[in-house]
């Protein structure tokens, strides 16, 4: 009975003491906790600032304290200075002092860095042949420097990132041992490193492995990656091979290729794929009815098909109509016919109708030689005729001359940009030339003996864009675009136009007409997926059209901005662009809504 009562009491006792403790516990927890750091303090450092002690200890000024702090904070620091080359220091003393009104604390650490672990040899041990004068300099650069773990790792990569663009994707070199040791004669601390260097066996790609494709021909990713059998791994080129898959637009972001070897001891490349929609369809049409004065109505709209990899084989065709109002339209055909005859040529052709108003029809058919220099560089020659036809009247009245055109012509193109639907870096260049031979059939009645019926016209083009990315799924697009056209007379169908979705926002669809035009566009853009975004902008232009006083126009010159923001979408049926956009002096209800499927062909 005895013993009952006094296990009892243990019991009870060891209950009370639990409870005391856990009140302790929870009370110095809380009242630590109320306090915050005012000061580190750092004393006997000689090679180290306070400033790197506190980052190290990663505490900061004002942050609360936490028990187990004194611990933590010497844990940090020694794991962060052993990485700095000093293995001999110590901590003397670290104390924790609590300011008179118990609000406040101060760190104040007591340390003797000692001196720092010299590289003093590095010996390599069980290597294969690899071993050359390259690699041996490159770790005789680390002797006599201290012994710092991030700078040898760094060197290693380096080299590691070298075997990989040479062919040895599987290399490895390894720290199997490092002494450390003080010399007794000069009382310096040394550190002798064994390296084992396994380069392996030279890979090559002897076979490519096409995944996911289900319209595209194999044929046609292996063209546009330009590998041929045998060659070898590099693995810099490797890490270009998304973005030239990525700028045929057949795709989904492409990753990295992966690379493996099989059981018969081939090198497999492995690029997977992923089809996006390549068929595109923008479309609206309208009936506008007929006015007081007017008998019928028109059609008015627009049609915009895209087919960008025919039959998955790379080859595309578009179709462009749109109906301005009653008088205006203009019809677009385009073909592509990519790597004609197996060679690195594409051939485009163009047919393009204007019928502008009552006044002219223009047709112009077009085609280009491409040839695809590298993967980013591509030059074009251009040959072309062109035809412009009055609309007969009953009352003869000037509007333009029935012309005729035969223009040649040359093209370059940089492209570096890793996506072309949302670019994060690259830039994209085109610069074009062209000479056109323009002779003056007709009208009879309008054509004088002093009349100049041969005209040589001159065009020069440019185009700079450039992408950045400054942070995380923010990026900064500039856009710079001059036109020039020479010679000695123009007609309206000569001239640039000016305003609109492509050019500049805030005013109408070729709202202006000049023989030098110039626009820019800056924009801010955040990512909201690979190839969405939203984007702020700010756009300015810039017309002039020359004086002609024998057909009494005055010049026309002027500057000009608009501004907005819009939203860039990646949909099933392309590439949907809508922007809100404030021209010069606009009010908000002035605005221009510009709505539209990215042009991809």
């Amino acid at each position: 009975m005895k013993l009952l009562r006094l296990e009892k009491k243990l019991r009870l006792s060891m209950i009370h003491r639990a409870k005391f403790s856990l009140f302790i516990i929870i009370f110095v927890s809380s009242f630590l906790s109320a306090q915050k750091l005012s000061s580190f303090m750092v004393n006997g450092n000689t090679n180290f600032e306070d400033s790197d002690y506190l980052k190290w200890s990663e505490l900061r000024i004002d942050q609360p304290v936490f028990t187990g702090i004194i611990d933590s904070v010497k844990s940090r620091i020694a794991r962060n200075i052993l990485l700095q080359g000093y293995y001999f220091f110590d901590f003397k003393k670290i104390e924790l002092i609590i300011s008179s009104d118990s609000t406040l604390f101060n760190i104040v650490l007591d340390i003797d860095e000692g001196d720092p672990v010299m590289i003093k040899n590095i010996f390599f041990v069980d290597a294969d042949s690899v071993i050359n004068k390259t690699i041996i300099d490159q770790f005789d650069y680390l002797k006599g420097q201290i012994f710092n773990k991030n700078e040898i790792e760094s060197n290693i990569e380096q080299l590691l990132i070298g075997f990989e663009n040479s062919g040895y994707p599987f290399a490895k070199i390894l720290i199997t041992s490092v002494n450390l040791y003080k010399d007794s004669l000069n009382d310096e601390n040394y550190a002798d490193l064994y390296l084992k260097v396994i380069r392996g066996k030279l890979n090559k790609i002897d076979k490519v492995d096409i995944r996911g494709n289900t319209s595209t021909k194999d044929f046609v990713i292996i063209r546009e990656l330009r590998i041929e059998p045998g060659e070898s791994y590099i693995q810099n080129r490797i890490e270009e091979f998304p973005n030239r898959l990525n700028r045929l637009r057949f795709f989904e972001p492409v990753p990295i290729p992966q690379f493996y070897i099989n059981s018969k001891n081939e090198g497999v490349l492995v690029v997977e794929v992923k089809e996006k929609n390549t068929n595109n369809f923008d479309g609206i049409i309208g009936y506008i009815p007929p006015g007081k004065n007017e008998t019928s109505g028109y059609l008015t709209g627009l049609v915009n098909i895209s087919l960008r990899n025919l039959f998955g084989t790379g080859r595309a065709a578009a179709i462009k109509w749109n109906k301005y109002n009653r008088d205006s339209q203009e019809l677009d055909l385009k073909y592509l016919e990519p790597w004609f005859l197996s060679y690195p040529v594409n051939i485009n052709l163009d047919l393009y109708q204007r019928v502008q108003d009552t006044t002219y029809v223009q047709r112009k058919f077009e085609g280009s030689l491409e040839y695809l220099a590298t993967e980013d560089i591509t030059a074009s020659v251009i040959l072309g005729t062109e035809s412009v036809v009055p609309t007969v009247r009953t009352i003869p009245v000037f509007t333009v001359y029935n012309s005729s055109y035969i223009t040649t012509g040359a093209n370059l193109k940089i492209d570096t940009r890793d996506d072309p639907y949302a670019p994060t870096r690259g830039l994209l260049f085109i610069n074009s030339y062209s000479f056109s031979k323009k002779t003056i059939n007709g009208p009879i009645e309008f054509i004088t003996p002093t009349l100049n019926t041969s005209i040589n016209l001159q065009r020069f083009s440019a185009s700079f864009n450039f992408f950045y990315e400054i942070f995380s799924r923010q990026v900064i697009a500039v856009g710079v675009n001059a036109r020039e056209l020479k010679g000695t007379a123009f007609e309206n169908s000569d001239l640039y136009r000016l305003g609109g979705t492509n050019s500049l926002r805030g005013y109408r669809e070729d709202q202006f007409l000049g023989s030098r035009i110039f626009w820019s566009n800056l924009e801010y853009r955040a990512l909201l997926t690979r190839r969405s975004f939203g984007f702020l902008f700010f756009d300015t232009g810039y017309y002039l059209r020359p004086e002609e006083k024998d057909k009494n126009i005055s010049k026309a010159e002027e500057f000009l901005y608009g501004f907005g923001l819009g939203l860039n979408i990646e949909t099933g049926l392309g590439v949907l662009r809508v922007s809100y956009a404030l021209g010069e002096g606009d009010t908000f209800s002035d605005g221009k809504i510009h709505f539209g499927i990215l042009n991809e062909f």
